[in-house]
């Protein structure tokens, strides 16, 4: 279902968009915590870190794939939002064609890499081997992941955010019994985790794409190019940005992943089920970030700068809302969370991730601001005010982990979100405040 958000009350129509898009992050978060669920439960402690230790680098592939549904997905909303459908539909089918080059480039080159990017962040020996069999396979499926991420991203972009939730749905379901039966009945160990989420991934990816090119097709418009030299560059403008800056993030992340497996499997274990829970918060909070981009655009397709305003100020409202209930959960009930993953005799792998989330579930309430600016600013192409403020906050998380944690331990590099956040919300809302986005609107700038 095509979906035209430049017309009705903006929070209505925003609750409305985005409440798929926020159940569809519930789901693949799900299927997320199972695979360490059930790698913590019936693998063992080891396995769950082995699982964690290849998490940061298999996010830089998500970043990649994730910052091409963004260019894609922004350009495609304001073709859409000024009625170009001949373009929008040339849009699809490059962006199609060039995310399927990519993820083969990176497919060969991950499989290459990946046994150096493992020893490079000081992968403690007795999950090495573990570690490398579950980042091979999920390179394996990197086509996959890019296809549904592009198919995303364009039903988003034409205010369809439920189709990709019924794919979503299923998929995780199918997810989670793959991992019941990988695991617990053919003991496949890691391996099994790795392969229900290849298996899951790729169904998924299929069927969004068949369902996308046969809703394309029943849109009138003249014949597309399949492919647009222009149109890759334009989408290049705001999916390399969000590549490098996704990118950066997840690299940083990386050396992170360095300092915090000094410490050992134990910390490492804690540190990626507690990773697990605040990514699904802020993966969620991201989910309404996204549809306000879709929201943004089209209305900066449509020349409308007060109902953008219009957009944030409901966008801030639902993001506070979503907070609470995390931070309520975190806060309160730390070490019951940690539980999903650790058995309760394992007291140090409970305490330290329960440390780390009683330490950054008060500062949800800020971060929703930076991720609701990041919407606008995005859907606007304001890239550049985008990436300053999200280096800033990654920078300083990288810089204060390797100077707070030879003070206060495995809790110094806890400390180091919060402070990043911090900055970053604040320079995030400042640019929101001096109006940078509305530079991009049609009335001010031919580029949109």
């Amino acid at each position: 279902m095509v979906t035209d958000l430049t017309v009705g009350k903006p929070r209505r129509v925003l609750m409305k968009f985005t409440l798929p898009l926020l159940l569809s992050v519930v789901f693949q978060q799900f299927y997320n915590i199972a695979d360490s669920m059930i790698a913590g439960h019936y693998i063992g402690v080891q396995a769950l870190a082995a699982v964690g230790a290849s998490y940061p680098i298999t996010m830089i592939f998500m970043a990649i794939a994730n910052g091409t549904n963004i260019g894609c997905s922004v350009v495609i909303s304001q073709l859409f939002g000024g009625k170009r459908m001949t373009h929008m539909k040339s849009a699809v089918s490059t962006a199609i064609f060039s995310s399927t080059a990519l993820a083969l480039i990176l497919t060969v080159g991950g499989l290459f890499l990946s046994p150096i990017l493992l020893r490079a962040i000081s992968t403690p020996a007795e999950i090495e081997q573990d570690a490398a069999v579950y980042l091979n396979i999920y390179i394996g499926g990197l086509c996959f992941l890019f296809l549904y991420n592009i198919a995303n991203g364009v039903f988003t972009a034409l205010g369809d955010s439920k189709t990709p939730l019924f794919f979503l749905i299923f998929s995780s379901v199918g997810n989670i019994i793959l991992d019941i039966v990988f695991v617990t009945k053919l003991q496949m160990g890691v391996a099994g985790v790795a392969w229900a989420t290849f298996s899951a991934q790729g169904f998924a990816s299929v069927a969004a794409i068949t369902v996308l090119i046969f809703r394309i097709r029943k849109i009138e418009s003249q014949k597309p190019k399949l492919f647009s030299g222009k149109m890759l560059f334009r989408i290049s403008r705001i999916a390399v940005p969000s590549i490098l800056q996704q990118s950066f993030v997840s690299v940083g992340n990386v050396f992170i992943q360095g300092l915090i497996n000094g410490y050992g499997a134990t910390v490492v274990a804690a540190f990626s089920a507690a990773m697990k829970l605040n990514t699904f918060t802020i993966t969620t909070l991201c989910a309404l970030g996204n549809g306000l981009s879709s929201y943004t655009a089209q209305n900066i397709g449509a020349d409308n700068a007060k109902r953008v305003k219009q957009g944030f100020h409901a966008g801030i409202i639902i993001a506070l809302l979503i907070a609470v209930p995390f931070f309520t959960l975190f806060f309160w009930f730390p070490e019951q969370s940690m539980q999903l993953f650790a058995e309760k005799g394992s007291t140090e792998v409970i305490a330290a991730g329960a440390a780390f989330l009683k330490i950054v579930s008060p500062f949800y309430f800020l971060i929703t601001v930076k991720l609701v600016v990041d919407g606008v600013l995005r859907g606007a192409g304001a890239m550049n005010a985008f990436m300053i403020a999200t280096f800033s906050d990654l920078i300083l998380r990288v810089l204060f982990a390797f100077v707070l944690s030879p003070v206060f331990g495995a809790c110094g590099i806890w400390y180091s979100w919060p402070i990043g956040w911090s900055i970053a919300s604040i320079l995030s809302l400042l640019f929101y405040c001096t109006g940078i986005w509305k530079k991009h609107l049609p009335s001010r700038s031919k580029s949109i």
